[in-house]
């Protein structure tokens, strides 16, 4: 079996994206491995593992669409804005009404302008946020466009008396941050919210159903990748096949007569393998990288 691939696993909770990508270099043996989109700790579910050349699809995982299932907490403010920081305020979410709290997730649908959590993995001047906050800096992050393309209400529990949990199912936009949709909610209510529970369950078209835990990588290591490199790309992107022709040419690096495919797409060689990932521009089909073994 290729040792090159992609691996969509089911990132248990407690543990970083870093600690799976160690813990698979483990398990395949080879130390190129890195994952496709952060996952704090707190957060369980998909995360997009690449090994050896795959490892170069990842920089379009990063930025395909995800989809979250999530719990809002109304009630309480916490200085990382999930259930992982300290709570800094409460304000007793009792009274707020079920339509108001759809109203203030609708308000957050669409294109927003979204102030990315303090408490985050951006860099500021080469240092990450998090950092900052935790040596007690306050910092002020710049707002950036995001797509939340479906926000929905599954439920609305009210539990326990002061607090308010909203099960949420969420599809966004790469770099939308689902906590501080939970921050933002309880700001517009003024009651402040935070997020206790996330799962990832869709990273492109990459679901939960076909996720493998870590104890079932374990299993089978070191055949740990369960999407081979050709696969991988045939499902993420476009397909284009090249002749004998096209497929030399591109493999060195030289263009091709556009298709007219909206890219970036995957070209394949007569042989069914995977020669590049190519995009159209200036009337001409360039490699934006090529996979073909050399």
């Amino acid at each position: 079996m290729s040792t090159d691939g992609l691996i969509v696993v089911d990132k248990p909770g407690g543990m970083t994206s870093h600690d799976v990508v160690a813990r698979i270099r483990r398990l395949a043996r080879t130390r190129r491995v890195g994952h496709g989109g952060t996952l704090d700790p707190m957060a369980t579910g998909v995360l997009v593992i690449g090994v050896g050349r795959a490892t170069r699809l990842l920089t379009y995982v990063i930025g395909a669409g995800k989809s979250y299932a999530a719990t809002i907490r109304l009630g309480q403010a916490t200085v990382t804005d999930d259930a992982e920081g300290d709570v800094i305020a409460t304000t007793p979410a009792g009274a707020v009404s079920d339509e108001a709290v759809r109203a203030a997730l609708t308000a957050l649908t669409g294109e927003v302008d979204q102030v990315p959590s303090a408490v985050s993995a951006i860099k500021i001047n080469g240092q990450r946020a998090y950092k900052r906050v935790r040596e007690g800096e306050s910092v002020e992050l710049p707002a950036r466009r995001v797509t939340i393309s479906r926000l929905d209400v599954l439920a609305i529990r009210r539990d326990q008396p002061d607090v308010v949990d909203v099960d949420v199912d969420v599809t966004c936009s790469s770099g939308t941050y689902i906590r501080a949709i939970a921050r933002d909610a309880g700001l517009a209510l003024g009651v402040g919210g935070h997020l206790t529970a996330l799962r990832r369950t869709a990273v492109g078209g990459f679901t939960l159903a076909e996720a493998a835990t870590l104890d079932e990588l374990e299993q089978c290591a070191p055949e740990v990748v369960n999407l081979p490199l050709d696969a991988a790309a045939d499902r993420f992107f476009p397909r284009r096949d090249a002749s004998a022709d096209e497929a030399r040419v591109l493999s060195h690096g030289g263009p091709l007569d556009p298709a007219g495919i909206p890219g970036p797409y995957a070209v394949f060689g007569p042989g069914g393998g995977l020669i590049a990932i190519v995009s159209e521009r200036d009337g001409r089909a360039r490699a934006e990288i090529v996979l073909a073994p050399a």
